[in-house]
């Protein structure tokens, strides 16, 4: 590692071949993005923090949601800003390697964190007596804390995998960040055993997850269909299908692009891909866990009725 270090100092991100002009269109619009997000998700955990009428399990693990969400574009995006910015597409060893490992620790509590949602939900509708026995505050601090460890444990493990390898010829990296799969293109040692673990970790972290997810919304399903009245159907569909359609963009991308087979042809949608995923994902959670959510606009109006009466 430290005879890698010595005469690897940087690598450069390609991204796409684009004019200064454009790079600039692009600088404006994706810092509009980051701004968005940073607002939206402070918003949600702003609105958490001050209604106590919000301090439940479901809206815990959705702060934690907001924090991973601000953490994860906040380790890509200032980067690739000033990139485009000073129409420079290097960046340092370390700087990637510290990418790496926020990359793939955010990426992988989130999902983790999904999937302590849907446990969630399913034991509020498919054990609404138990619910607070089973979902208490010691619980739910395991389990977020559960997520975050384990997130960060696999991330260091692949990273400490990448830092063994030798480097030859230039450090071209086909991508817009240092994205683990893409930096170990540009190695020129034996690589079978990160793309090993790599996938591994990603049947782990999304395969299994998803598995659960399918596995207790069906219960969900189940149970919500036996609700007598039609007011409490409704109530429990509408924050069931919030977590559904965070769930169903983020798995779906994230499996086209670790667990599809690797292909020239399918190394610029992916690109394009990680790309939306790093600047829609991080608003999507707050747009939808807004938008469609009863109690965070209802908390939303207390606040602003708060402001107004001081």
């Amino acid at each position: 590692m430290e005879s890698n270090q010595s005469w690897i100092v940087e690598f450069i991100l390609v991204g796409f071949q684009l004019s200064e002009d454009m790079e600039l269109v692009l600088f404006g619009i994706f810092s509009l993005l980051y701004t968005f997000n940073l607002l939206a998700n402070g918003m949600i955990l702003g609105l958490i923090c001050l209604d106590p009428r919000l301090h439940t399990p479901m809206y815990y693990f959705l702060s934690h949601l907001a924090i991973i969400d601000i953490s994860y574009a906040s380790s890509n995006l200032p980067n690739l800003l000033a990139n485009l910015v000073k129409h420079n597409k290097n960046i340092s060893f370390v700087l990637c390697t510290l990418q790496m490992i926020f990359n793939l620790t955010f990426a992988s509590i989130e999902c983790l964190i999904l999937v302590v949602m849907s446990y969630d939900r399913f034991v509020a509708i498919c054990h609404p007596l138990q619910y607070t026995v089973i979902m208490n505050w010691r619980v739910c601090t395991f389990l977020a804390i559960a997520c975050w460890a384990c997130g960060f444990s696999l991330a260091i493990v692949q990273v400490s995998l990448f830092l063994r390898l030798p480097f030859c010829g230039p450090q071209k990296v086909n991508h817009f960040f240092c994205e683990i799969s893409s930096v170990l293109k540009v190695t020129c040692g034996d690589i079978w055993i990160n793309e090993i673990f790599l996938f591994a970790a990603g049947v782990f972290i999304l395969v299994g997850p998803l598995s659960l997810m399918l596995v207790s919304y069906v219960h969900i399903l189940w149970a919500i269909l036996k609700i007598q009245s039609k007011e409490g159907r409704k109530k429990a569909f509408s924050t069931c299908s919030s977590h559904l359609c965070v769930v169903g963009f983020y798995f779906g991308i994230a499996m086209m692009v670790y667990l599809a087979p690797d292909s020239n042809h399918q190394e610029e949608q992916k690109k394009i891909l990680f790309l939306f995923y790093t600047l829609f994902n991080p608003l999507l959670n707050p747009l939808v866990y807004s938008v469609r959510n009863a109690q965070v606009k209802a908390a939303f109006h207390r606040v602003l009725q708060k402001k107004r009466t001081v």
